[in-house]
């Protein structure tokens, strides 16, 4: 009978593109693998869709399942007060697509497993229910996990929040101390209000799934996964699965067309280039001021440059933005500069093939906004960074960089909302000429060999993730929960 994994990923292309990796990986092991999806549209998430369409069409040994749009349904999926609530609430209104789906796999099959992305936990009843294994994807890392469940014990409700607490160091078994001011917004609300206790209900909940999968690596993450493993630290932590690296494969192939920037890459010597990109969505927050002050530090720090720009946000926020409008770059950056930098600067707009670029040997150093999916790419390639992270857990994230795999060095100015000139200039330097660049370098190339053979025949990614299919197999003959 063949065994087919069902994948149950995110509305977010950064929780959505590690998922669909593990896929290749199940089909190597011999598994069907189907892939359900919530039609994007439904939080009007255009790269999104794209994203689901390309790996639709790329991975034609996958079976893709796009549930509808619920007829007279349409809340405001945006990112408020009440996202998480009203995420849990789709993801709880599409349960029996999901679950007619799993009893539809086809004759001579089973579902040996359904593995939901972290926001997705409304869905493992539909698992318990069928009595399929249920597993929690978890797309960022390991240290972020085991911080954020441990949240709850640093205050309870009544006590004064962690907002108020500002750059006080918080103390987390298994990570660095963390400044309160560098939790995300929800966990920044503090107990009693409804995004703080709907945070802390999704990851009480993802400890209630037979297994977490982590994209991350163990060697990378040694401290935190350690912890996470103790159950006297996480008495309900249920087992842990290190699958990562999760990043889009680079074959180093040549293409029938590059991309300009490639070509350009090509002509440059090799470590030279510092690239600046801010993720999908995030290079749109940097205002007209600081794409000016960014302009004037690189070209100060007499390096070359890749940088992607976006268009800034409106003051307003009320006015329609477009992250995918076409900035107009001589209105946004200093009179004169792409004349004075060309041959030594490239400013791309809106998009690069960052994978391909970070793994190009002129690449030399990396401007992160410290999104997850980033950080493994840049170590994945070798390539230190600098952090500049701008929500969500990037702010912890930076600290697990900075502190604990010593792959990169802040920069300071995103605290005080605007980093400065003088500060890129200098953080440059030190990156691509300081004794502080040649240690980051050597640290992130170890980092880097340790992720290339964790997915390799007896690696630690590659033996985690067999453990998770043979549990998975003993809790199938076992009967459901009660």
């Amino acid at each position: 009978m063949k065994k087919t994994v069902v994948l149950y990923p995110g509305l977010a292309v950064s929780h959505f593109a590690p998922m669909v990796q593990l896929a290749d990986a199940l089909l190597d092991e011999g598994y069907a693998v189907a892939v359900a999806i919530i039609d994007p549209t439904v939080k009007g998430d255009i790269a999104l869709a794209a994203a689901v369409d390309r790996a639709a069409a790329s991975k034609p040994s996958v079976a893709f399942h796009k549930f509808p749009l619920i007829k007279d349904y349409s809340p405001a999926i945006v990112h408020d007060a009440k996202f998480i609530a009203r995420y849990f609430d789709l993801v709880r209104r599409y349960n029996q697509h999901l679950h007619d789906l799993l009893l539809s796999m086809p004759p001579g099959s089973s579902v040996h497993a359904l593995v939901v992305d972290m926001m997705s936990v409304e869905a493992l009843g539909v698992a318990d229910e069928l009595g399929i294994p249920g597993y929690t994807f978890f797309p960022s890392n390991a240290s972020a996990l085991a911080a954020t469940v441990q949240v709850p014990s640093i205050r309870a409700e009544g006590q004064p929040g962690l907002r108020e607490l500002g750059d006080t160091p918080l103390s987390f078994h298994g990570v660095p101390p963390v400044p309160a001011s560098h939790l995300t917004s929800e966990m920044l609300e503090g107990p009693g209000s409804e995004t703080y206790e709907a945070l802390m209900d999704m990851f009480a909940r993802i400890q209630e799934s037979r297994g977490i999968l982590v994209n991350t690596f163990g060697s990378l993450e040694a401290r935190a996964v350690g912890a996470l493993g103790d159950p006297r630290i996480f008495p309900k932590m249920p087992p842990l699965y290190c699958v990562g690296p999760l990043v889009a494969g680079y074959s180093g192939e040549a293409k029938e067309e590059e991309h300009k920037c490639i070509t350009w890459l090509d002509e440059q010597p090799e470590q030279s280039v510092v690239f600046l990109c801010f993720g999908g969505t995030g290079a749109g927050i940097h205002s007209e001021e600081q794409l000016k002050e960014m302009a004037i530090g690189l070209e100060k720090s007499g390096h070359r440059f890749l940088w992607v720009v976006r268009a800034p946000a409106p003051d307003d926020p009320e006015k329609p933005f477009d992250p995918r409008a076409n900035p107009d770059l001589d209105a946004l950056l200093p009179k004169g500069f792409l004349e004075r930098t060309s041959g030594r600067g490239l400013v791309v707009k809106l998009w690069v093939p960052q994978v391909e670029v970070l793994n190009h040997k002129a690449v030399g150093a990396f401007v992160t906004h410290c999104g997850w999916n980033s950080v493994l790419e840049g170590i994945s390639a070798g390539v230190p960074m600098l952090c500049w992270p701008m929500y969500a857990e990037q702010r912890m994230n930076k600290v697990f960089m900075v502190e604990e795999y010593r792959v990169g060095v802040e920069v300071i100015g995103w605290q005080q909302g605007m980093v400065k000139a003088k500060e890129i200039e200098a953080k440059v330097k030190l990156v691509m000429e300081g004794e502080e660049g040649k240690r980051l370098r050597a640290r992130v190339s170890q980092h880097k060999e340790a992720a290339a053979v964790a997915w390799e025949d007896g690696g630690s990614s590659r033996s985690a993730f067999g453990q998770f299919l043979t549990d998975a197999g003993c809790l199938r003959q076992r009967p459901t929960r009660s």
